[in-house]
């Protein structure tokens, strides 16, 4: 599920008269240390955006790519939650942490005795679809409650292992006992958990002492821009920075409305196939420049799925 910052109490603390409709994308590199909906309500307030969402939560451990949704752009945000992502990881073999990461009280220190070439098995050994058993500190629900308030109430709840894909792992840089790694994996992984289990079979335990997102659904870091240097930005270089809601669309063929169409189409209704560019599946629906939302083409139609607000759709 797409976070976003648009509840009753958030709404209360800014003041209705300085919201603004501001709508596209921002690439924010995010710190270690803040959580992933601190750095969005950062945004959120420097944009005084009406509507704010981020496209998939980094732990507060670790840094990087970020992409923040403003505006319609939430409506599409969740194109990147199914994006594959890519990380670099640094793994420290020898000691085993209660949450599989450096945040985590100390439960096993163990000798770090195998070699770079055995590593490199052990890395290729874990390349591929997988099912993975999700941290007991993690976010994920159980009747209801979080998997870590259930473990500060010390209550053992089962997690069900979840299917996820491994496409690479390569190592970059090995110095006893910490392996940096390039990670390229489907959304759903933990790496923290993926790095423990690099250390259970290696037969020492680790965790993960570092990770910063490095990639998302085709977006890098490297176009990304850190809260402190928007900070010392006025509003038109801010919105000059936003890229349009479209770029989450990218991936999906395109169908292109005429106007009387188009209008059909943002009001709700299935409209006439327009031909054969527009093959059966999803699609990004277009009229002119703009996007104006997603559809389903099948049975001769071209069915609304998502849709682009109207200019007038500003949350009160």
């Amino acid at each position: 599920m797409v976070e976003t910052v648009d509840t009753p109490v958030a709404a209360a603390a800014t003041n209705a008269r300085e919201r603004r409709r501001v709508d596209g994308v921002l690439l924010v590199d995010k710190p270690a240390g803040p959580s992933s909906n601190a750095v969005l309500g950062h945004v959120r307030r420097l944009y005084r955006a009406a509507r704010a969402g981020h496209t998939g939560t980094l732990d507060p451990l670790a840094s990087g790519l970020l992409p923040v949704c403003l505006g319609a752009a939430t409506r599409y945000s969740g194109m990147l939650l199914d994006a594959p992502k890519c990380y670099v990881a640094t793994i420290r073999f020898g000691v085993a942490t209660t949450t599989a990461d450096a945040e985590g009280e100390i439960t096993a220190v163990r000798p770090v005795t195998f070699d770079e070439a055995r590593l490199s098995a052990a890395l290729a050994g874990a390349v591929g679809p997988q099912l993975q058993v999700p941290p007991k500190h993690s976010a994920l629900k159980h009747a209801g409650r979080p998997h870590y308030a259930w473990v500060r109430a010390g209550i053992d709840v089962p997690r069900a292992p979840r299917a996820i894909t491994v496409y690479a792992l390569r190592l970059v840089e090995w110095k006893a006992p910490d392996a940096v790694v390039d990670v390229e994996c489907s959304k759903g992984t933990y790496v923290r958990a993926l790095a423990e289990s690099l250390g259970d079979a290696l037969g020492c335990g680790g965790h993960l002492a570092a990770l910063r997102r490095t990639g998302s659904g085709g977006f890098d870091v490297k176009d990304a821009v850190t809260t402190e240097a928007l900070e010392s930005l006025d509003e038109a270089a801010r919105d000059r920075l936003l890229r349009p809601a479209s770029v989450l669309v990218s991936h999906l063929p395109r169908v292109d409305l005429d106007r009387h169409a188009a209008r059909s189409f943002r009001n709700g209704q299935a409209v006439a196939n327009p031909g054969a560019a527009a093959a059966p599946g999803l699609c990004a629906v277009f009229d002119g420049m703009t996007l104006i939302g997603t559809g389903e083409v099948g049975g001769g139609l071209l069915r609304p799925r998502r849709l682009t607000p109207a200019l007038d759709d500003v949350p009160a």
